[in-house]
């Protein structure tokens, strides 16, 4: 078999696999389109407590405050990356830190790592309190990134004119995620 034809077999089989793989593995819905910073400005936005609301907060480690304060500035630079450095090594002095894990989850979006910002918003919450404003931040932060998701799919399915329904995971995702945020709001107790 001569060099060019075992060329156009080889080439052929990749072709074949190729359009093999399209079929097992479908197409991921897009979130390019998604505003990572609008959507960050939601975030913090359902973090602001009302006056009837319980809030507490925990005392603070001085260094970890540092970092924290660091860290926003970076942000406002628009330097993600130096952020959720500085962030990190804020979570390496105090692992356990919601607060912590919250800023760094956002800074996660920032840097349209999606998945990641998703775990360590439900990290977060997970070893947090489950009411209250850091409550809603965490789990904004998992609505926004669900609805991100959502609108990719419908995008998706618009553009390739799909006759079937679009897979209701992302809606089911988002609907509960906003069950979750909005379960976080508990007034506090009367007083007297």
């Amino acid at each position: 078999m001569s060099a060019r034809r075992l060329l156009r077999v080889v080439a052929g089989a990749a072709t074949i696999a190729a359009l093999g793989a399209c079929a097992m593995f479908p197409a991921q819905p897009d979130v390019a389109d998604f505003d990572v910073a609008a959507a960050v400005v939601l975030i913090r936005a359902a973090g602001s407590a009302n006056t009837a609301e319980l809030d507490v907060q925990p005392l603070r480690n001085p260094e970890v405050e540092d970092l924290r304060e660091q860290a926003q500035q970076r942000q406002q630079r628009g330097d993600h990356g130096g952020a959720a450095a500085l962030l990190d090594q804020a979570i390496a002095l105090h692992p356990d830190d919601p607060m912590l894990l919250q800023e760094r989850a956002e800074a996660a979006l920032l840097l349209r790592d999606l998945a990641g910002a998703e775990t360590t918003a439900r990290r977060a919450w997970q070893i947090g309190t489950r009411v209250g404003p850091l409550c809603r931040r965490h789990w904004e932060t998992v609505v926004q990134i669900a609805q991100a998701r959502r609108d990719a799919e419908l995008a998706m399915a618009t553009r390739h004119r799909s006759a079937q329904p679009v897979d209701g995971g992302a809606r089911v995702a988002l609907d509960e995620a906003r069950r979750q945020r909005d379960a976080c709001t508990v007034n506090a107790p009367p007083r007297y």
